[in-house]
């Protein structure tokens, strides 16, 4: 049986490998599943135009807010530090 899940397995990272999160879904999944709202994040982003900012992919997320992120939230800095797409400014 061991074996048959390892192949199983070994064929689903293959052929459905599964892509990791875009660093704002990670954050809004964090704040959501934790029971947090966006005031909460101003110690890891800044003031409450910051953090509208960044959650709305106004402004990108710099290395300082990374790396209060990964340590205060525990979000993978991996996922952080992927590059994701900003709305443009009108």
């Amino acid at each position: 049986m061991d074996v048959l899940v390892t192949l199983v397995e070994a064929y689903e990272e293959k052929h459905y490998p599964i892509p990791p999160p875009d660093p704002i879904e990670a954050i809004l999944h964090t704040v959501e599943s934790q029971g947090m709202t966006w005031r909460d994040l101003e110690p890891y982003l800044g003031s409450q135009a910051r953090i509208a900012e960044v959650l709305n992919r106004r402004r990108a997320l710099t290395l300082d807010m990374i790396r209060n992120l990964q340590s205060g939230l525990g979000i993978a800095a991996d996922i952080l530090v992927q590059p994701y797409e900003l709305q443009p400014v009108s």
